[in-house]
């Protein structure tokens, strides 16, 4: 097993100081509804030639220090009033040396040894201070470098994430110094899209949520669906006579509704018992014309599909579609209302109810699919490969583009330990690896 040592712990804050009139960083009521707790990724990147590990820390600091500068909110600290001081305060930076070898890590991902590459917990705490946003830089014996993230999910959704991953690697060659394009995040949320509500409702706890111990023990694997095999799926849907999803059916949601299925079948559910599916969906792209893809915080909602154990697979992709397709542009219209705050509440809401019924099966899903998370290139390349880790969640699935075959989907899938061969037995059933 790889043994990991951590060697610095610091504070990176922001190049130039923020001014006085953004120190007061007002979070949406999307934002506002949404827990203070961590989510991980980690990106991996095989041995650069020549590097310097001293020159390189020096480096990403300076250039991590720079972006912070465009996204500071990052480097802040939640206070009571359910905003961010933006305080230059700075984000948590962690170094550490693994003695392993990268490449055999990710052929046989082991879960224990990912979790210690991010600097937060599978319960959603950071494992230093409050910080919300957090990076660990891990240099392998072999030479690759892994950089694991933990952010904090009340400021910004996985778009937000990885646009910030996009505007720290561009600061990085730029650093070369290279030809390049800053990205500029656009911090208008609150102002101009969704603004924040002063009620006990819209007034969220400062310090972290702490996510509860499952009462089964977990376990969290990886599955790879191929290209070939979601073609295959795909031609599944489409020769269906009872499917209503016959026109295109995306990749996303194809593997969703087939792993939705699966998961079902290794819950033993019958005929009749209820099971929902919960799918975030951006809201950037539901308008006409578009959010850039830079616009900070949580612009997304939540769509939620019920079927029953009854329900072929293939029926669950039209379930699964109709419920995505609620959220367009009209519902998008109804949130810039001015009781567009009720629709965001009544959303985050339905999910709470859904979670905490008694003999629902819940599958949650989170896609990363279509982020440009491949193309995060410090100067070293890009990585070969992205990957989440353990979370202390019951039948949470994240996606992830497959690196090791293009146009393919990674399945991260967490759930019941007693369940996993029934579902790697069903998922195999199509060439789910």
């Amino acid at each position: 097993m790889e043994i990991i040592n951590i060697i610095s712990k610091e504070l990176i804050k922001p190049s130039s100081p923020t001014p006085s009139d953004c120190r007061d960083f007002k979070l949406s009521f999307i934002s506002q509804r949404i827990p203070h707790s961590y989510f991980p990724l980690i990106l991996y990147y095989p041995s650069p030639q020549n590097l310097n590990q001293s020159e390189t820390s020096k480096w990403l600091k300076k250039s991590l220090s720079k972006t912070l500068s465009h996204f500071y909110p990052m480097a802040g600290r939640m206070n009571d009033q359910g905003s961010i001081d933006c305080n230059d305060e700075g984000i948590l930076f962690v170094e550490s040396r693994v003695d392993g070898n990268l490449l055999e890590l990710i052929n046989h991902p082991d879960v224990q040894i990912l979790e210690q590459l991010v600097p937060c917990k599978s319960n959603g705490i950071l494992s230093h201070a409050n910080e919300l946003l957090a990076v660990q830089v891990n240099y392998f014996k072999c030479g690759g470098i892994a950089v694991g993230f933990c952010h904090s999910h009340r400021i910004g959704d996985g778009r937000t994430l990885a646009s910030f991953i996009s505007g720290w690697a561009a600061e990085t060659v730029a650093a070369a110094p290279t030809s390049y394009n800053t990205l500029i995040p656009v911090l208008n949320a609150a102002s101009d899209l969704f603004p924040p509500r002063n009620t006990l409702d819209f007034r969220p706890a400062s310090r972290p949520r702490v996510l509860e111990p499952p009462k089964e023990r977990l376990l969290t694997k990886r599955f790879i669906f191929s290209p070939s095999t979601i073609e295959l799926l795909k031609s599944q849907v489409i020769s269906s006579s009872s499917s209503d999803a016959k026109a295109k059916p995306s990749r996303v949601r194809v593997v969703s509704a087939y792993i939705w299925k699966c998961c079902m079948v290794a819950e033993g559910l019958g005929k009749t018992d209820r099971s929902v599916a919960f799918h975030p969906v951006d809201l950037r792209r539901r308008i006409d014309p578009p959010l850039p893809d830079s616009s900070f915080g949580n612009i997304f909602q939540m769509a939620y599909a019920e079927a029953n154990g009854g329900e072929d697979w293939m029926d669950l992709v039209g379930i699964l579609s109709r419920a995505i397709g609620k959220i367009d542009e009209e519902y998008f219209s109804k949130l810039l209302s001015e009781n567009g705050h009720e629709l965001a509440k009544s959303n985050f809401e339905q999910y709470g109810k859904y979670a905490f019924e008694r003999g629902l099966q819940t599958v949650r899903f989170t896609s990363w699919c279509g982020f440009p998370l491949c193309d995060a290139d410090f100067g070293w390349g890009k990585p070969i490969w992205v990957s989440s880790t353990s979370y202390s969640g019951k039948n949470v699935v994240f996606l992830f583009d497959s690196m090791l075959c293009d146009g393919g989907i990674e399945a991260w899938i967490n759930m019941d330990a007693t369940k996993m061969d029934k579902l790697e037995e069903e998922l195999n059933m199509v060439g789910g690896e």
